[in-house]
């Protein structure tokens, strides 16, 4: 399982809290890092993109050593990042990539320039097996205007429509919480409703779903199956997350 994100020292999202899920799940982890951060639980203070030749030296060498199972793509940072993937998607067509298109941190700091964004949209949307935005990812993506149950599931058929094979909208903020899904094949949408859950501990949320779910699809679970049992996972971790920090703290 391969994750290529960025570096959140704090270990609530990014490559290491990649790494805390994935071995939740028993499988084993391997990384890309695609910038690097400083920040802690009270929000992203700088980011430092790594070199696109550096990001596409680690990924054939990881591919050309290791069976890779899935990919969990996460935060990008820069369009150098964003072409260095993208280019490595089309090269060696790996199965099972999932796209987290992290777009701003929860303190409001971008964490993708402008021409990454634009290249995210018009190549990796495509490439992804399934993309994860939360609401807002959905309404930066789309140009709407996503808060309601309604509006997340237009968003999700809009990303549909703009080439994605699989969608996964999550609507943590939503009482009670539904993630809406649009499938490969299917009609509609179908929604996934769960708990909500009482804590401040919410940092790294969308990066250990689509990090989940991925791991669910290197296990041979369909998109569908992956997305209930990742949506489980992050409930108990939000159930178990310890209050850390002098922010906002990360789940367990």
């Amino acid at each position: 399982m391969l994750s290529i994100a960025g570096y959140d020292p704090s270990s609530g999202a990014g490559i290491t809290a990649d790494i805390k899920t994935i071995a939740a799940h028993k499988c084993y982890g391997v990384t890309c890092i695609t910038a690097l951060t400083v920040q802690s639980t009270r929000g992203v203070r700088t980011v430092e993109p790594v070199e696109g030749r550096i990001i596409s030296e680690t990924l054939e060498e990881l591919n050309s050593d290791l069976k890779i199972a899935a990919i969990k793509i996460g935060m990008l940072g820069s369009a150098e990042a964003a072409r260095a993937v993208a280019a490595f998607l089309k090269r060696n067509q790996p199965p099972n990539v999932v796209l987290d298109p992290v777009l701003k941190s929860s303190s409001g700091a971008d964490l993708i320039s402008g021409d990454g964004l634009a290249i995210l949209k018009q190549r990796l949307l495509g490439m992804a097996l399934v993309i994860t935005p939360n609401a807002a990812e959905a309404g930066l993506l789309t140009g709407l205007t996503v808060s309601t149950l309604q509006q997340i599931e237009e968003a999700a058929l809009q990303l549909r429509r703009a080439g994605a094979r699989n969608v996964v909208v999550t609507g943590g903020h939503l009482e009670p919480p539904r993630d809406v899904l649009s499938l490969d094949g299917r009609q509609g949408v179908i929604t996934l409703t769960g708990q909500k859950i009482s804590t401040s501990s919410t940092h790294g949320t969308g990066c250990a779903f689509s990090t989940a779910l991925a791991c669910r699809l290197a296990l041979g679970k369909s998109v569908l199956d992956a997305a209930r049992q990742a949506k489980s996972y992050v409930e108990s971790a939000l159930k178990k997350a310890p209050k850390l920090g002098r922010g906002i703290g990360p789940v367990l």
